[in-house]
This record gives structure tokens, sequence and C-alpha cells, in this order.
């Protein structure tokens, strides 16, 4: 058996390396390093895959969030409403721009924030909620986009996990996650299912002149050399990345469909064992693009069962081990741990299994007998 790794780029990478090579080369030949045509074309084949009006490419995706947040206009003091089970880029660059984060519980079931949580914490002050789509599942966006048009709030999807997934509404129509929102970032770190080989992030829209205005930031709040129109930053995702991106677009769903077949065999391993959670999904199809493959362990030593994993050459991860509320930068006097009782159990729960293109049928059934095992012991 091959060694198992959390994520595999180097096998992944050995089935497109002549086309990855070849146009690596391309970018180098030109000496377009920024912003130059490889960019341009990732971008536009990108807004093709998504059906969206407006992909803005930039430096990752912690920039993307933030962006988003100014092409909004959100001034300092404005509430911004989060799930408090994921990474901490979400909840940080809402307090680097002076705004104030307001963490809510999440669902039990998807991990993705409570729509119920969120209504309760709307206040005068709030003016947009941050749902993310953990784990690559959409949060309930139908009902989120129900309660921010009451109330008049705007939405930035955090999209950093679940590119390529399908969005279902109720009616039956489907929409790819990041287009839903008035607003969406995400990343192209190199694990993500859509990742370069350094960092990388992107914006997307809808809406023409927020996207104007998303263009100016970007590059330093220029549109004309020199003239700064607005108050921008310097975030420009570089051609030999664009260039990578491009050739693993073409691939996304191939991808995704790789991970979409380890989970079915990870979930038809474990069906019948009652203390192994397995991710929940829609009865839709590509509803789940299993950036993680996160299960719940009940009544067994989770920290234990990572160290057993490790100790078999199994690399595993906890994501996430304190809750966003709980970490010194974001504590504050207002939460009340009565509110987050879902995030802290997770946490002491969720144990993230190798998930990648390049899992195989041994690896995968070493992985799973190597759990069941130890949580029956």
């Amino acid at each position: 058996m091959k060694k198992i790794q959390m994520v595999d780029l180097k096998g992944q990478y050995s089935k497109i390396k002549a086309e990855v090579d070849s146009s690596v080369l391309e970018v180098l030949d030109s000496t377009a390093y920024i912003n130059g045509p490889k960019v341009h074309e990732f971008q536009k084949n990108l807004e093709a895959y998504l059906g969206v009006k407006h992909v803005i490419p930039c430096a990752n995706g912690t920039d993307a969030l933030q962006i988003a947040m100014m092409g909004l206009g959100l001034k300092p003091g404005d509430e911004v409403i989060t799930a408090d089970f994921t990474f901490a880029a979400t909840v940080e660059v809402i307090a680097l721009l002076q705004l104030t984060p307001v963490l809510v519980d999440v669902d039990p079931i998807t991990f993705n924030i409570d729509v119920d949580a969120i209504k309760k914490a709307i206040t005068p002050k709030t003016k947009a909620i941050v749902p993310v789509h953990l784990f690559g599942m959409c949060a309930n966006m139908e009902a989120i986009m129900e309660i921010a048009k009451e109330h008049n709030l705007y939405v930035i999807e955090d999209n950093a996990q679940a590119i390529g997934s399908t969005y279902t509404y109720s009616d039956g129509r489907k929409v790819k996650a990041g287009t839903i929102g008035d607003v969406a970032s995400t990343s192209f770190f190199p694990s993500k299912n859509l990742g370069c080989y350094g960092d990388g992030g992107a914006i997307f829209t809808n809406d023409d002149d927020l996207a104007h205005t998303i263009r100016g930031v970007v590059n330093h709040g220029m549109y004309e050399r020199y003239h700064h129109d607005v108050v921008g930053v310097n975030s420009r995702l570089d051609s030999i990345q664009a260039a990578i991106l491009d050739i693993k677009l073409k691939n996304l769903d191939r991808y995704n469909n790789a991970r979409l077949k380890a989970a079915n065999a990870y979930d038809d391993a474990f069906k019948d064992h009652d203390n192994i959670i397995t991710p929940y999904r829609e009865d839709v199809e590509n509803c789940h693009v299993f950036h993680q493959y996160t299960l719940k362990i009940l009544n067994a030593d989770r920290d234990a069962l990572v160290k057993h994993l490790n100790e078999q050459g199994i690399p595993c991860g906890v994501y996430y081990p304190i809750p966003l509320h709980l970490q010194k930068a974001y504590q504050d006097s207002r939460y009340n741990e009565a509110d987050f009782t879902v995030t802290n159990q997770l946490v002491k729960e969720v144990i993230s299994l190798p998930m990648h293109t390049e899992l195989d049928d041994e690896q995968i059934e070493f992985i799973t007998s190597t759990v069941i095992n130890f949580v029956n012991s």
C-alpha cells in the first residue's frame, strides 16, 4: 500500500504534469507575471463554470473576504454575523476592518451556521451575514437570503471549502455555491478542491457596481494608473498560479467526483456503526464536494483516536479544536456559553480523515478498519 497522505498533491500533479509545466513555461517566456493574459483567461473560464457575472482574482482567500467587505462599504462598528465553528480567517477580517463580529452556533447535523441563531443575533447594528459553506457543503442559503431580505442585510458567502458544490432550492432550481449572496469569496490554497501551487483567491458577484468597486480595491484603489479613487489594497493573483488553476478548473468536476467516490466508500464502511456519525448531505446531486470528510465520534476518546491513527501512519485532522468565541483574540463579554452548545460539543467529537482525489480502495479499507477497530475496542 502506498503511503497515505491527508492531501496527495504530488499524485494529482503527476497526472497533469505535462500540461502544467508547459503552461508555466509559457508564462515565464511571456514575462507577463502580474495580471497577464493567463489571469484574464482563468477569470473568464471560472465565470463560465460558476455561472456568475464577475470573478475578481486576488492574492488569497483571506484577502478575498476582506475585500468583499470593503467593497460593500461596511463601517467600523457595523455588526457582522458568522459561524462560531470555522477557521479564524472568517472572523479575522471582520475584526481587522473594525467591524463587530457576532458569532453564533451551528446546526448539529450540517455543521453550517444555524438559521435560528442568525435570527436571534440580529440587532439594529447588524449589516451582514457571512455563511461559511463548511467542509464542502452549502449552508441553508434559501433561508439565509430570506432573512437578509427581511432585514436589509448583505450576504457574503465564504466559499473557500465548497467550490463546485451545487445548491438546490426548494423549487428544484440549482446554482453553484458562491453565486447566491451579494458577494462571495474563495481560496485557492493548495489543499482546496481547486487549489494552486502557492496562494490565491477570488471574489464572485453578479452586481456590476460592486464588481467595479472591488476591481479598484484589489489594485490600490486604482482604475487608472496613479489615480486612487477608493481606499484599496495590493492583492493580485499572479499569472503562474492562474495558469495552474485554469488547468485544474478543467478537471474540477472530475476531482470532486473522485472525492465523492471516496466519501461513498467511507460512508459504506461506517454505516453500521452507531458511534461513528458520517457527514450529512442532502439527497440531491453535487450538494457536497467533500473538502473534508469529517466524522463525529461518539462514546469514544476522539483525541486518543487521533493519536492511534497517527501511530498507524494515517494522517487526520481536527477542524476545529477551539471555538472562535473562546479564542483569546475574539473573546467577548457579550457571549453566553449556553448559546454555543453545538459548537462546544462538536470540537470534542469531530475528526477529519484523509480526503483527496488520489485515495484508493486499499487505503480506504485500511483507514476505515483502523477507525472501526479502535472505536469498538
